[in-house]
């Protein structure tokens, strides 16, 4: 019998919870709603105060209520998960109500909602940039704040996730055999990220891409490729010491060496079967010249023949037969 009539009176208690909201929603009077309101979200009941205090911004308008529906609607969000909103309205109070003593914490909880709002390294990231932006604002707006006091360690760890989906997206072209284009990114990440704490890994990634690039090389840039590599080598080598990466990098610069030994031998095979080839291309020439200049003497008698039989047969034509001549007996 207790049984059922807890039942009963829990039954009841909800029907009447429903009967005020259902009635809050419906009604046109600002303090009912407003009392309301207050009621679902002192009960953390997050989804029925947004209902009703996004029914009163226009009733509460000009009067003492309105920062609190303001602010209440933004936490009420900000608890519900709806961070971009939250970011908004929080942002929107410090703008509408510059005097209220929750300025601060209104600006602090608009950069904090961004800071929820920032997702996953491997999704977009432009909460994350956004979200910085209002952390660096609000510790310059407030810098001796005790809420100020976090605001550093949140935007270095936002930084470290640009940092890492700048260095994830630069190792694929590696992973694909990419390495120019590896090399290339991982440069302008270090450019992007001056301070980032990847240094070692990408200064890692740059030496293999460099090492790869210079030994698959064409016979054209091999040496300038094999040179680079070693140089970068030692810079690694220089620069990360007594670590693995200084290990890595001395081993590869042992290869690179070597192979600019073995590059050597073949740039003198190579340089003497050039020599070889332009003798042999210039005693052609010289060959071909000597014909040539033989053809052309030939020619040249053959013309000069040619030229004097003419001469010849135009002296013919030109002298006049001898006349008859008659003798007269005296």
């Amino acid at each position: 019998m207790k049984k059922y009539l807890s039942l009963l009176m829990l039954s009841v208690v909800l029907l009447s919870c429903k009967t005020e909201m259902d009635r809050a929603m419906k009604s046109a009077d600002k303090d009912f709603i407003l009392k309301v309101a207050n009621e679902k979200f002192a009960k953390k009941k997050w989804a029925d105060a947004l209902a009703l205090y996004d029914r009163l911004p226009n009733l509460v308008a000009g009067t003492d209520d309105a920062p609190n529906v303001v602010f209440n609607s933004a936490y009420a969000n900000y608890y519900d998960k709806n961070y971009r909103l939250a970011a908004n309205q929080f942002k929107n109070f410090t703008i509408s109500f510059p005097q209220d003593p929750r300025k601060e914490e209104a600006a602090y909880l608009s950069a904090l909602c961004y800071y929820e709002g920032s997702l996953d390294y491997n999704l977009d990231q432009s909460n994350t940039e956004s979200a910085i932006t209002e952390l660096q604002n609000f510790l310059n707006e407030y810098p001796d704040s005790e809420r100020s006091k976090n605001i550093t360690q949140l935007i270095d760890e936002l930084s470290y996730k640009l940092e890492f989906k700048a260095y994830e997206n630069a190792k694929q072209y590696f992973k694909m055999g990419e390495y120019k284009a590896a090399s290339v990114a991982f440069e302008n990440v270090l450019e992007d990220f001056p301070a980032t704490k990847l240094r070692p890994k990408i200064y890692d990634i740059i030496l293999k891409s460099k090492y790869e690039l210079a030994v698959n090389s064409i016979y054209d840039l091999k040496k300038e490729r094999l040179d680079a590599a070693a140089a970068y080598a030692k810079r690694v080598s220089n620069d990360l010491p007594n670590t693995d990466y200084a290990k890595t990098a001395n081993d590869l610069y042992t290869k690179l060496e070597d192979e600019k030994v073995k590059f050597a031998k073949v740039q003198e095979e190579v340089e003497k079967r050039k020599a070889e080839y332009e003798a042999k291309v210039k005693d052609a020439e010289a060959k071909q010249n000597e014909k040539e200049e033989e053809a052309q003497e030939k020619n040249q008698l053959s013309l000069e023949k040619a030229a004097e039989q003419t001469r010849r047969d135009s002296a013919k034509i030109n002298t006049p037969e001898p006349q008859a001549t008659f003798k007269f007996k005296r």
